[in-house]
């Protein structure tokens, strides 16, 4: 339950993530635990995690990835918090954004990641395995770490 409790959900406004200059398509700020997603052709909608880089907190969107004919990601956008001077290291937002194409269903994962959970994870490259991988210890087993926490979305575009 730690990875639980070190997640904190938001769902804050998207204000230009991944929109070009001058397009006027609406984006539609999502509850990250609302798994089941219904758009329109052409609609645009986000989801926004907390993300600390220096606590080694990281998401990504992993397998399964969105059918392109359905769905298409338009990218992440990492802000800081509301009030917060931009820092190295310091914690924010990460904003996902999907746009929807064409009629149909389809589903995709975002992971998360801790400093317990992952390994070998980057802010930009997601772990190699995403089971729970081995604590180091000093005894001579080690015991394995709880697996990252997957949410996956069912998106249907009518």
């Amino acid at each position: 339950m730690a990875a639980a409790a070190l997640l904190a959900l938001t769902t804050g406004c998207a204000s230009g993530t991944g929109e070009p200059d001058g397009d006027s398509t609406t984006t539609t700020s999502r509850p990250v635990a609302d798994t089941s997603i219904t758009a329109e052709p052409g609609e645009r909608f986000t989801l926004t995690v907390d993300q600390n880089a220096s606590t080694r907190e990281y998401w990504y969107l992993v397998d399964p990835q969105p059918d392109s004919s359905v769905l298409v990601s338009r990218g992440r956008d990492h802000a800081p918090n509301p009030g917060d001077e931009p820092a190295p290291g310091a914690g924010g937002r990460l904003t996902f954004t999907f746009e929807a194409k064409g009629k149909g269903t389809t589903r995709f994962t975002l992971l998360h990641c801790t400093f317990t959970t992952c390994q070998g994870n980057t802010s930009t490259r997601p772990p190699a395995t995403t089971g729970p991988s081995a604590t180091p210890t000093t005894g001579a087993t080690a015991t394995p770490s709880p697996a990252p926490e997957r949410i996956t979305y069912t998106v249907t575009v009518g």
